[in-house]
């Protein structure tokens, strides 16, 4: 009964909308068979954890959804549409990626955020160093100074409805969302290191964090669905949502980025390439808040395959929550040939 509070939230999660699955366009097809097959077998090993894949073929048109419109928390998935904000205001004159940022105490945000540890031995980025840091490397202070400094979730929530990015939704800075996950009080500069922050998080009792946990797996916020984040990676990868410069920089710290290793890009062939952004929560209590990844894969003949998956309210250990998506790679990479 320890996570019946959470499994309740989390089959509300999973009932939201029947199982579908969808394949529209033109070929050349993936074989949506096989897909069905290979993917069905995978998401099997996750209940009772909310799964969900979509692969769209970003040439071809053709897509295949498990269940297409159930939303999912993002965790920083979210850190991909923020770059493009970010160089949608450099695209406009508005901003420059020259710029040098010097932060203060105030500017900190929690775990997982190297420059919050380096502080303030380091205090000084531009903002195309805070770029990296928030898509490639996942730093979640960068993301929130990139976040203020473009206007704040207001303004990035106003770029995605500009360019009908619906159903994808960006509400709070992590030094917020990261609180409200589970139930800690506001932030505080001190808890900006790993162990620090895990020493403030035992200090709040279980029961609170379960109830955190709970809310924060049926929260419309900071959420997205699969059939929205493969919208937004096909506009990215036409060049419909930047300058063709400010698309092959995103493109590349998305290539270039070190994060989620074991996923996505673990399932890919070596002569295949994965432009991609993952989401990790913190596991709690033995269970895992959000486990993701989206990106493109582009195979060696230079098809590119938008992928996008994502696991909520797991109780895997962390290597078998990424052995899935990289199983779930190499489905995609099957179904294409």
């Amino acid at each position: 009964m320890r996570y019946l509070a959470v499994l309740m939230a989390l089959l509300a999660l999973t009932a939201c909308k029947p199982p579908e699955r969808t394949t529209t366009g033109t070929a050349p097809r993936m074989d949506a068979t096989l897909l069905e097959q290979d993917i069905g077998y995978i998401a099997k090993k996750t209940a009772p954890a909310a799964f969900d894949v979509g692969v769209l073929n970003i040439d071809g048109g053709e897509s295949w959804a498990l269940h297409a419109d159930r939303t999912f928390p993002m965790q920083s998935v979210f850190k991909a549409p923020l770059g493009a904000v970010v160089l949608a205001a450099v695209d406009q004159g508005k901003l420059s990626l020259d710029t040098p940022i010097t932060l203060t105490e105030k500017d900190l945000s929690p775990p997982y955020s190297p420059i919050s540890a380096a502080w303030p031995a380091v205090q000084t980025y531009t903002v195309r160093e805070l770029l990296i840091r928030a898509v490639g490397d996942s730093d979640n202070t960068a993301a929130d100074v990139l976040m203020r400094k473009i206007g704040g979730p207001g303004m990035v929530e106003a770029w995605l409805q500009e360019n009908r990015l619906k159903d994808m939704r960006i509400d709070r800075y992590e030094r917020e969302l990261q609180m409200d996950v589970y139930g800690m009080p506001p932030f505080r500069p001190e808890w900006r290191t790993d162990a620090a922050f895990e020493a403030a998080l035992a200090q709040v009792p279980p029961a609170t964090r379960r109830a955190a946990m709970n809310a924060y797996l049926t929260d419309p916020r900071d959420s997205t669905t699969v059939s929205a984040a493969l919208v937004f990676l096909q506009k990215l990868a036409n060049n419909e949502l930047l300058s063709p410069a400010s698309t092959k920089l995103l493109l590349q710290i998305m290539t270039q980025s070190k994060s989620g290793q074991a996923r996505l890009k673990a399932g890919i062939p070596p002569d295949a390439t994965l432009a991609h952004k993952t989401g990790t929560g913190r596991t709690d209590l033995g269970l895992n808040p959000a486990t993701n990844d989206i990106g493109i894969i582009t195979l060696k003949d230079g098809r590119r395959y938008a992928v996008a998956v994502f696991l909520a309210g797991s109780s895997l250990s962390d290597a078998e929550r990424d052995a899935l998506f990289a199983a779930v790679a190499r489905a995609v990479v099957r179904a294409a040939k």
